[in-house]
């Protein structure tokens, strides 16, 4: 029996980091935490160690596809694949930050669609059969979702939308922040909200698309939204611990063999959410 392998972006501080922890706890085999910076990263994975966990590290930024090119090719030498990927990266601007919005808009969609996507890509092909795939997405995703005009809720929500249709309304997005000119594409003013839709959209294409050209793989792949957390990210207002975030995307991790749902879905609190 080859050793499972489970790996976390983004997850040397915040709930990245307690889903890492959770998973040294819960998963049968060698757990990544993966981080930009090395130093951060090996911080993270000694500070585990001191509680008794063992996590494996790797360098990888998912801004940089030479990095996320170098890790698919060290996990699929090392371990012949993946088991459990959880894409947690992403980046939010602060309410008071005085960057002008088009500059957050493209900032904010490198990272948590553009970036996120490019992990996916390069992944996907090395998830192994009975694999998991969780990216970290946001109630506000479907918040914003409502917020669009008919014909974007429309296409978001359709059944046939492909992933160049979606990445072309990304980037509409991005060039309508631009130009000042939101309102009138039907785009709410929204830089993180929008990402975090396109990625909930993403993955319900790449979970269609996983059921119709590996049916029998028995891979379940969902976005989730792990609540209002009390990170850097979120600020300490927030209701749910970094520890209670991670209850979510660990039980989409780890969702039993032979389970057939949920799959391309939207999650909250351990429940499918409407879309």
């Amino acid at each position: 029996m080859s050793t499972k392998v489970a790996i976390v972006t983004g997850s040397n501080k915040g709930i990245g980091l307690a889903i890492v922890r959770a998973l040294c706890k819960e998963f049968q085999g060698d757990v990544y935490l993966t981080a930009r910076d090395v130093g951060r990263g090996q911080e993270a994975v000694k500070s585990l160690a001191s509680d008794g966990l063992k996590a494996m590290f790797q360098q990888l930024d998912i801004n940089d596809i030479n990095s996320i090119t170098a890790a698919a090719a060290y996990f699929k030498e090392k371990y012949g694949g993946v088991d459990v990927l959880v894409n947690n990266a992403g980046i939010a601007f602060k309410e008071a930050d005085t960057t002008p919005f088009a500059v957050q808009a493209e900032v904010t969609f490198k990272t948590n669609f553009f970036a996120t996507r490019d992990m996916l890509t390069h992944f996907m092909p090395l998830i192994k059969a009975g694999g998991r795939v969780v990216n970290i997405s946001s109630f506000v995703s479907s918040l914003t979702l409502n917020k669009c005009s008919a014909a974007l809720q429309q296409r978001f929500r359709s059944e046939d939308i492909t992933e160049e249709e979606l990445v072309g309304l990304m980037q509409q997005f991005v060039d309508a922040a631009k130009k000042g000119e939101l309102q009138k594409g039907g785009w709410p003013e929204t830089a993180y909200g929008t990402s975090k839709t396109g990625l909930t959209t993403l993955s319900m294409i790449l979970a269609r698309r996983l059921s119709k050209e590996r049916p029998n793989d028995g891979i379940l792949l969902n976005a989730c939204c792990p609540g209002w957390v009390r990170t850097d990210m979120a600020g300490d207002k927030a209701h749910k611990s970094p520890e209670e975030a991670a209850i979510t995307p660990v039980y989409l991790a780890l969702l039993p063999p032979g389970a057939t749902d949920p799959h391309g879905k939207f999650v909250s609190d351990k429940e499918v959410q409407p879309w």
